[in-house]
């Protein structure tokens, strides 16, 4: 059974940081992208922040130069390193592993940015 579990987020001040972490189990998803999905309040689904196997890496223009995407693949890790917190960035933040037509969830995790 596959099983990807975020954790750190929670409420912070507007301008301060957080540091999601996203653990997966039962699959090993080296060889296959990572990333971070966000549903705010009253918008679709949007794809934060991703990485690829090899390293590349994608961000939505509004975290572009204060957000950071790593993973650790020999751990089974990605985690989203956020910074200047804006109330704009407010959500549930999903982890996925996988392509997009064979993809895994986690199960989200609340970000709340007030200002």
């Amino acid at each position: 059974q596959v099983q990807l579990v975020e954790s750190g987020g929670g409420l912070v001040q507007a301008g301060e940081s957080l540091k999601l972490s996203c653990t997966a189990s039962g699959s090993i998803f080296s060889d296959k992208p990572m990333g971070w999905y966000r549903q705010s309040p009253g918008k679709e689904r949007e794809l934060v922040a991703g990485m690829g196997s090899t390293g590349d890496t994608y961000y939505i223009n509004s975290v572009r130069g204060r957000s950071t995407i790593s993973r650790n693949n020999a751990k089974n890790t990605v985690t989203l390193q956020l910074s200047s917190l804006k109330p704009e960035d407010t959500g549930v933040y999903y982890c996925y592993g996988g392509n997009s037509n064979d993809r895994y969830w986690g199960q989200g995790t609340q970000v709340t940015v007030s200002s």
